[in-house]
């Protein structure tokens, strides 16, 4: 069906041939955002909740019965609303529901209009007693006012919600109104969950798709204190990738959801997480999930740490990310006892135009922006930005002292960017008494001056370091990365940045040798060698090898890698040259990705290893199917999988001097090994053997 010509009487016929409510608001929802102004969609912060996540979000509440009431603030076209009646619905537990729903643009009212009115419909259809209300207000300000449909309103039982993502300035009417109610907060979003969190009933459940943001920083403080005084997180959902939560959407943001419970007693968090957002329904055990989706419960005290006074929020998805945060843990010096501060560039160049110059000369200085940093600072750069700034009464008082030593961190990384915070060295050494920053660097220094070259040199190795970086990303959830944020990291003390810094001698340092240099004092602190990064190296690896034997891009993820492991029995401690060849089925292969490399994929992802990976190895010569034996029954509980004899003898030399003869020896008689490992395999199955690849995709 083509929405874009379709009329309403059409979206209901179609809903009521598919007796769902969510199927024909995710119809309404992609109209709705084709009609959408994108100016006013950029000053609202508007990203319409997709399908899948709907779906997803409405299945995470614990109770559902009774005589319900819902919140939907910031509602759009009514996904997530409708995704709850289908959810509550099919528990079958709820005698009567009451929906608030709130958004102020008006461009979507018919939207919503026209999704409450199939709730009505099949909520009637279940016998189910509902009333719906869609309230086209200012949210903030209605509940700051006490006026409205707040005035008289008791508490909610649930809230589900998408809130707008947009900041507010220190003196605007939306950050009076949210003091006014004892909320302070920088962003409409969290303006929005604080606000919510007060109109839950006790005992009440919220669930909401959020920035995570709010997890870190000196500014989200005060709403971290609220949340956690007064809820207790039930359950947190991370993504991969940031790009493809809201894929039709330009949105960088990292979104996690989130499930609250107020006025309850904290206990364990549920931590799960997905490489994508494509949930849907899993038919054997009726949960909903995504593909590769993994959980693991931890003890809050994991999430935030007891003696944290600033109460970071750490999000580790598996015990991979767990070790990392847990490897750090033993640094614990602040910028402010390291005597060294963090601070954004002064120069904002569009207020000096006049001043800049393209190359130093007379009375002129260095200015340095990011295009200057490589390891070191690189200048002069022939680029669109310039090289120089005149010293005159206006720009004097925004140039630093050039003397010692800084460390310059860039502000913005890109989207495509490998690493969240990229360092570079500066040793004083260019031409002129003072120097300017732009201000879309952070520059760590001493009082506008720089410092002693073994510190900094040792600051360069732990901030350029891939442990850190790992660290970082999971409390920071945006590409910006401000003074504050680095502010708040722990840092190694005064003595053993002085030994990094005189362990690495300069800056020309590959990233291996950065990373070796850290993990040798960490190891001398901590008493062991468990380095999490030898885990990740390991998985690299397997990465790179199945590029090699030529597997489909659907192939190349962290799933495909850990089996291949399993299959050679390959811990992150061992070597290639000391592999095993294991006949191992489906879930004992899931049981040693958790125990060997901390990843514990949810119990119903066992078909996707199977058919997602496992069965693209066997049709690639990669491994055999029931080797013991082959007409073992499809569904027996003993099938088995075992890496090829020629594959095994190939791994084996990866790493030595024999590895590109032994792999090209090996892609030569590829097609042979594919015949000889599938054969039986396809009819066991009752699956045609296929060699076909995914669109746009070749075997290499």
């Amino acid at each position: 069906m083509y929405l874009g010509s379709t009329p309403y009487s059409d979206i209901l016929i179609y809903w009521r041939n598919n007796l769902n409510v969510l199927h024909a608001a995710e119809l309404l929802r992609i109209k709705a955002t084709s009609k959408l102004n994108p100016e006013v969609k950029s000053t609202l912060g508007q990203f319409f909740t997709p399908y899948s996540i709907s779906l997803y979000m409405a299945s995470l509440f614990n109770k559902i019965e009774g005589d319900i009431s819902l919140l939907d603030p910031g509602c759009g076209s009514g996904s997530l609303t409708a995704a709850f009646v289908d959810e509550s619905l099919r528990r079958k537990k709820i005698n009567s529901i009451n929906i608030d729903a709130f958004d102020m643009d008006s461009v979507i009212q018919p939207f919503i209009d026209e999704t409450l009115a199939l709730c009505v419909e099949k909520c009637e259809k279940h016998d189910v007693l509902i009333d719906v209300n869609f309230i086209l207000d200012d949210l903030i300000f209605n509940k700051t006012k006490n006026v409205g449909l707040f005035a008289n309103k008791g508490g909610y039982s649930h809230v589900i919600m998408n809130p707008p993502y947009k900041k507010i300035a220190s003196t605007s009417e939306h950050r009076k109104a949210l003091k006014s109610v004892f909320i302070e907060t920088v962003n409409l979003y969290t303006g929005f969950v604080a606000l919510s969190i007060q109109q839950l009933e006790i005992d009440g459940e919220l669930v909401a798709i959020i920035p995570r943001s709010f997890c870190n920083g000196v500014y989200y403080q005060p709403f971290r204190e609220f949340l956690l005084r007064e809820t207790a997180i039930k359950q947190i959902h991370i993504f991969d990738s940031r790009s493809l939560v809201f894929a039709d959407n330009d949105v960088l943001q990292e979104n996690i959801i989130i499930h609250l419970i107020k006025g309850v007693k904290q206990q364990t968090v549920k931590i799960t997480s997905s490489p994508s957002a494509d949930f849907e329904i899993d038919k054997e055990t009726q949960s909903i999930t995504a593909t590769d989706q993994t959980t693991r419960t931890v003890p809050f005290s994991s999430i935030v740490k007891p003696n944290d006074k600033r109460q970071f929020i750490h999000i580790a998805a598996n015990e991979r990310d767990q070790a990392v945060i847990d490897r750090l843990s033993c640094l614990n010096s602040t910028l402010e006892a390291l005597g060294i501060q963090v601070s954004t560039g002064a120069v904002v160049d569009f207020r000096l135009k006049d001043d800049l110059r393209q190359n130093l000369g007379s009375g002129a200085v260095p200015l340095i922006y990011s295009t200057h940093l490589d390891k070191v600072v690189n200048y002069p750069k022939n680029s669109k930005k310039p090289n120089a700034i005149s010293v005159s009464s206006k720009s004097r008082s925004w140039l630093w002292k050039n003397s010692g030593n800084f460390v310059i961190v860039k502000r913005f990384s890109s989207k495509e960017e490998k690493r969240r915070i990229v360092a570079a060295y500066y040793d004083g050494s260019l031409p002129g008494e003072l120097i300017g920053f732009d201000n879309k660097l952070n520059v760590f220094h001493d009082s506008k001056q720089g410092f002693a070259k073994d510190v900094a040199l040792g600051l360069y190795v732990y901030l350029n370091s891939t442990l850190l970086d790992k660290y970082y990303r999971l409390f920071g959830g945006h590409t910006q990365v401000n003074a504050t944020d680095l502010r708040a990291i722990r840092y190694p003390d005064l003595k053993t940045l002085k030994l990094l810094g005189n362990k690495a001698h300069s800056a020309n340092l590959s990233q291996k040798q950065i990373d070796e240099i850290l993990e040798e004092q960490l190891a001398k602190m901590v008493g062991n060698n468990d380095n999490p990064l030898t885990v990740q190296e390991k998985i690299d690896q397997a990465l790179e090898i199945l590029a090699l034997l030529g597997m489909p891009r659907a192939q190349q993820n962290e799933r495909s890698a850990l089996t291949l492991l399993s299959l050679i029995d390959l811990k992150a401690n061992g070597s290639w040259s000391d592999l095993e060849r294991p006949m191992i089925g489906v879930t004992p292969i899931m049981n040693w990705c958790e125990e060997f490399y901390g990843k514990k994929y949810a119990p119903n992802t066992r078909e996707t290893f199977r058919r997602q990976t496992l069965h693209q190895f066997i049709d690639g010569g990669l491994c055999l199917y029931n080797p013991d034996r082959p007409d073992r029954p499809v569904n027996s509980p003993k099938a088995c999988y075992q890496i090829t004899t020629e594959l095994f003898d190939m791994l084996v030399k990866y790493g030595t001097n024999e590895w590109e003869t032994a792999l090209a020896d090996w892609l030569e008689h590829r097609e042979t090994l594919i015949t000889k490992a599938s054969i039986g395999y396809a009819e066991e199955t009752s699956a045609p053997l296929s060699l076909s690849m995914p669109k746009n995709e070749k075997w290499r």
